[in-house]
C-alpha cells in the first residue's frame, strides 16, 4: 500500500466495459513524512474518495483484489481514506485538523 492525495479525476467516456461504472481518480502520490515525491497514478476509486483526500492505494495485481475491481483490467485502485497517521509516536497527517 502507498500513501498519496486526491488531485482530481479522469473521465473517459470510451473505455473497456471492465471498467463501466468506476470512478477514475488522479492521485499525487506521498512519502511516510506527507511530502509529494512528484509521482501520479490514476487510480480507481473503491471506497468513495473526493479531491483532497489522503488515501491508501495499491498497484500492481494487489489493485484487483478488491470486491470492485477483482478481474477487471486495473493496474492502481483506492481502498481507504487516511483519518490520521504517526510516526516514531510524531503526528504525520490529521485529516480533522483545525
Amino acid at each position: 500500500m502507498k500513501l498519496g492525495c486526491v488531485r482530481g479525476s479522469v473521465v473517459a467516456t470510451q473505455k473497456d466495459e471492465g471498467l463501466d461504472q468506476t470512478k477514475l481518480l488522479v492521485v499525487e502520490v506521498h512519502d511516510h513524512t506527507d511530502e509529494p515525491t512528484g509521482d501520479y497514478v490514476v487510480a480507481v476509486d473503491s471506497v468513495g474518495a473526493g479531491t483532497g483526500d489522503m488515501v491508501l492505494f495499491a498497484t500492481g495485481s494487489s489493485a484487483r483484489q478488491t470486491a470492485l475491481t477483482q478481474g477487471k483490467p486495473c493496474d492502481a485502485v483506492v481502498m481507504a481514506i487516511v483519518d490520521s497517521w504517526d510516526l516514531g509516536g510524531e503526528n504525520v497527517y490529521e485529516k480533522w485538523s483545525g
